[in-house]
C-alpha cells in the first residue's frame, strides 16, 4: 500500500514540478525582456541629460554671454572707474 502511494505521488509530482519549472521559465523571460526595456530607457536617460549638460555648457559661456550683451543688448563692460562704492557702517555694497 505504500509502495502504491508512492508511486502514485511520484506519478503526479513529476507532471507538477515540470509545470512549474516551465512557468519559472516563462516568469524568468518576461523579467528577462522588462530588464533589457528598463536598460534601454535608462540610456536614453544619459544620453539625453549629456545632451543637456552639454547645451548648458554652450550656453553659458561668458563669450556667448557677452556677445549677446554687446550686440543684441548694447551694453558694455562697466570700467572700474565707473563703479562707485558705498560703505555704510564698515559693510561694503
Amino acid at each position: 500500500m505504500k509502495r502504491r502511494f508512492l508511486v502514485y505521488f511520484m506519478s503526479l509530482s513529476i507532471p507538477v514540478l515540470l509545470i512549474l519549472v516551465s512557468w519559472q521559465s516563462a516568469r524568468y523571460l518576461d523579467l528577462e525582456r522588462e530588464i533589457s526595456l528598463i536598460e534601454k530607457e535608462q540610456e536614453e536617460w544619459v544620453e539625453s541629460n549629456n545632451r543637456l549638460i552639454a547645451a548648458i555648457a554652450i550656453l553659458s559661456s561668458s563669450e556667448r554671454i557677452e556677445h549677446i550683451s554687446r550686440n543684441q543688448l548694447g551694453l558694455d563692460r562697466v570700467r572700474p572707474e565707473d563703479v562707485l562704492q558705498i560703505r555704510i557702517g564698515g559693510e561694503e555694497f
